[in-house]
């Protein structure tokens, strides 16, 4: 036998070309799409998850106020337009979309009138983040306000179901991550996410600072919380945590040392400075120093009252009766719902011993939404920014197998396009 050829044979050479290692490779269509980087990964499923998700449910809602066309019959402002998709630009989005095409005329016009409303509205009381991006993306693209605010609120809604997937999957693992930002998707309220409303934005904002706090890169979190109080007055809830975290980190001696004091010590100045900075110019420009919470109070009837409008819908619930103001009964029965399951998520989160900036943040909310004179019906939509409280059940369903999962998910997205969207828009006030 040939040993030249039991050579070749051996070091597997022989009919192939060989190439040398730094040899770039030539490019073939069958590398598109191509390969995501490797720190984008881990987000795709649940990125996946959560569109597919709101599609299906956006579809149902198209579907449903096809069917009922009351639409049609309303006010453009007040639920109504010529289209189905137009409905989600109305009520508060109505308000974004006038700042964003007009900007502000601060003002705080007194009514003759008794009962609650005693001030006449003003769009001040719409903080400017949301508007502002809107105006900006209808500037840089050419779409129109009603297209840049859906694009904003969709884009920022990815980047919200990210967050949660990160903050989420840090305490319970990827899996419980993903799931997470499914059942954000389907939470009550979630129709707005893909509207001209700015809890998208706010969402995707809170989201990634609770991260940050976790990871201890204190001045993202508070570049972040500073950016929040330029988008809502909820804000607040948010710059608390952030500063409370911060606040803990210095106290003990061991955080101290191992992250040192610039870092929280700069979180806690910058966080409220947004939120205080655009109340402080409503009051400089109406010439009251407390024009945005009168504003607030008197033309929108939301103010703290230390839950006396919730206990008296409740009660008022409990026993039969509509005689509150606002009465839209299947929001409030929907939201009574989920005011009753409260002290059950927050319990089972708690037992997860989530970080301080989770807790603070949550309960924070929780107590600002539940202790504030407000639309009841609209509870659903004011608890959408609690996403920690996904926490607990998206740990426990991490546990089920992909056809539990497929079932649940598909069933919750099909509902969700009647009581997370259709319930909100069509049948009560957002």
């Amino acid at each position: 036998m040939d040993t030249a050829a039991d050579d070749t044979m051996t070091d597997g050479s022989a009919g192939a070309p060989e190439r040398l290692p730094d040899e770039p490779r030539k490019r073939s269509w069958r590398t598109w799409p191509p390969a995501l980087p490797p720190a984008a990964r881990p987000y795709l499923a649940p990125l996946v998850l959560y569109g597919v998700t709101k599609l299906v449910g956006l579809a149902v809602f198209a579907s449903l106020l096809e069917y009922a066309g009351d639409y049609k019959e309303k006010n453009p402002r007040f639920g109504g337009g010529a289209h189905w998709w137009d409905v989600l630009a109305t009520w508060d989005g109505w308000w974004y979309l006038q700042v964003a095409e007009h900007g502000y005329s601060p003002s705080l016009v007194r009514l003759d009138s008794e009962g609650l409303f005693t001030v006449q509205q003003n769009s001040v009381a719409f903080f400017p983040l949301y508007p502002a991006l809107i105006r900006v993306v209808s500037e840089t693209t050419g779409l129109g306000l009603y297209g840049s605010g859906i694009l904003v609120s969709v884009v920022f809604s990815f980047v919200a179901a990210a967050g949660i997937y990160a903050v989420i999957s840090l305490i319970a693992g990827a899996r419980a991550g993903t799931i997470a930002a499914g059942l954000w998707a389907v939470a009550p309220g979630a129709g707005v996410e893909w509207a001209v409303y700015s809890e998208s934005l706010f969402v995707a904002i809170a989201a990634w600072a609770c991260y940050a706090v976790m990871t201890k890169r204190w001045v993202a979190a508070g570049l972040l919380a500073f950016t929040a109080g330029l988008n809502r007055p909820t804000s607040a809830v948010l710059v608390g945590a952030v500063g409370l975290a911060a606040l803990v980190t210095l106290a003990r001696p061991a955080t101290r040392r191992e992250h040192g004091v610039r870092g929280p010590v700069y979180a806690m100045i910058v966080a409220p400075l947004g939120l205080l900075v655009y109340i402080a110019w409503v009051g400089y420009s109406i010439g009251e120093p407390t024009a945005y919470f009168t504003l607030q109070r008197e033309g929108w009837a939301h103010f703290f009252d230390y839950g006396a409008h919730t206990l008296d819908v409740l009660l008022n619930l409990a026993v039969g009766r509509g005689d509150y103001p606002f009465a839209f009964y299947t929001p409030d029965l929907l939201s009574v719902l989920l005011v009753l399951a409260l002290p059950f998520l927050i319990a089972l989160m708690l037992r997860r011993k989530p970080p301080l900036v989770l807790v603070a943040y949550t309960l924070a909310t929780v107590i600002t939404v539940l202790g504030t004179q407000q639309m009841f019906g609209n509870t659903m939509r004011y608890l959408l920014p609690a996403f920690p409280l996904l926490l607990a059940p998206a740990a426990a369903m991490s546990r089920l197998k992909l056809p539990s999962l497929v079932v649940f998910f598909t069933t919750t997205a099909l509902a969700s396009g009647w009581y997370a969207h259709y319930v909100l828009f069509e049948l009560g006030v957002p």
